[in-house]
C-alpha cells in the first residue's frame, strides 16, 4: 500500500528520489469497515472512507479530510478521484461506501 501511495495515487506526482529525506512515514491502524447507509454518518476528522464501484476502490484515511479543510462532500468526491470514478460517483446507486476510524502512528512520535 505504502508502494501505491507513493508512485499511483492519481491526485499527486509520483514521489522522486530528491524527495525522499523530506518524506515522513505515518502508519495508521485501521478499525473494521461498517457499510454506509447515508452519507451523514460521515463525520469529517473522525471517519476515514472507502468507496468501491465495481473493481474501482478509494481509500481516503481520517486526517486527510482535515488537512485539506474539506466537508463531506468534498471528502466523499476526493475519495472518489482516488478510485478513479467521476466525482459524484459516490452518489451512484451501484457504489458502496464504508467508513472506518484510524489510529496513527508517525515516525516523529517515536523519535
Amino acid at each position: 500500500m505504502a508502494k501505491s501511495a507513493a508512485f499511483n495515487d492519481p491526485r499527486f506526482n509520483p514521489v522522486v528520489k530528491k524527495e525522499i529525506p523530506d518524506l515522513e512515514i505515518e502508519i495508521s491502524v485501521l478499525s473494521p469497515l461498517k457499510k454506509v447507509k447515508d452519507v451523514k454518518e460521515i463525520q469529517v476528522g473522525k471517519h476515514g472512507i472507502i468507496i468501491q464501484q465495481g473493481f474501482q476502490r478509494g481509500l481516503l484515511l481520517p486526517q486527510v479530510a482535515t488537512e485539506w479543510g474539506w466537508n463531506r462532500e468534498e471528502f466523499l468526491e476526493q475519495t472518489c478521484h482516488k478510485a478513479g470514478l467521476p466525482a459524484d460517483a459516490w452518489e451512484d446507486p451501484s457504489s458502496e461506501i464504508f467508513i472506518f476510524s484510524a489510529e496513527i502512528f508517525n515516525e516523529k512520535d517515536v523519535k
